[in-house]
């Protein structure tokens, strides 16, 4: 199924300086057989597993696999682009699950132990920004590339909310206003994201 979904454009994306770090450490566990698009749906896999060990209180496995399932986005854009295997299924399912992992995790986590309006805020801006990919696509047939804004996004929510999910067991507070801090700046990436998708 997946073999089927690689792209026929002449559009390529090149192997960032990331990328390269991994495909000489990291990336070598991955044997061949193992594609990017299975790296994402291990991702959406892994959604409801967190949530259970979340909500049943089983909160030092639910960080080490939530940490897990955040750092796979940065895996299987790396084995997309170093392997050649960059996929229209895979430019619109790995910035949607993503967006799932953070906005269910977060929505228990944060809500909870920080704000429920941050998180509602975060949500709604994903949720937007989701909503243009997808009607940009079924217009004109595009597929949406995340870019340093989505990517910085990411990253800063993905700690934001491990952060929030470390204080559960660390009640430490300057854990959660670290977390706060970095939720807060996602918010002013993913803005800058909405500005920059809605001009393409």
């Amino acid at each position: 199924m997946f073999e089927n979904l690689r792209i026929h454009s002449t559009v390529s994306e090149k192997p960032n300086f990331f990328d390269k770090i991994l495909a000489h450490s990291l990336l070598y566990l991955f044997p061949k057989t193992v594609l990017p698009n299975h790296v994402t749906t291990f991702r959406y896999l892994s959604i409801p597993v967190i949530l259970y060990l979340l909500l049943s209180g089983y909160h030092g496995w639910s960080i080490i696999l939530f940490s897990v399932s955040a750092f796979s986005d940065a895996v299987d854009g790396s084995l997309a682009r170093t392997r050649q295997q960059i996929t229209d299924w895979g430019k619109l399912h790995d910035p949607l699950a993503d967006k799932l992992l953070i906005g269910s995790v977060g929505a228990v986590a944060v809500s909870i132990y920080l704000s429920f309006f941050l998180m509602a805020v975060i949500v709604a801006i994903e949720l937007f920004l989701i909503l243009n990919a997808l009607i940009k696509i079924r217009k004109g047939g595009q597929t949406i590339t995340a870019l340093l804004p989505g990517k910085i996004k990411m990253v800063l929510q993905s700690f934001g909310v491990g952060l929030v999910l470390l204080f559960v067991v660390l009640p430490l507070p300057w854990i959660l206003s670290l977390a706060a801090l970095l939720l807060y700046l996602s918010i002013f990436f993913a803005l800058i994201s909405l500005i920059v998708y809605s001009s393409i």
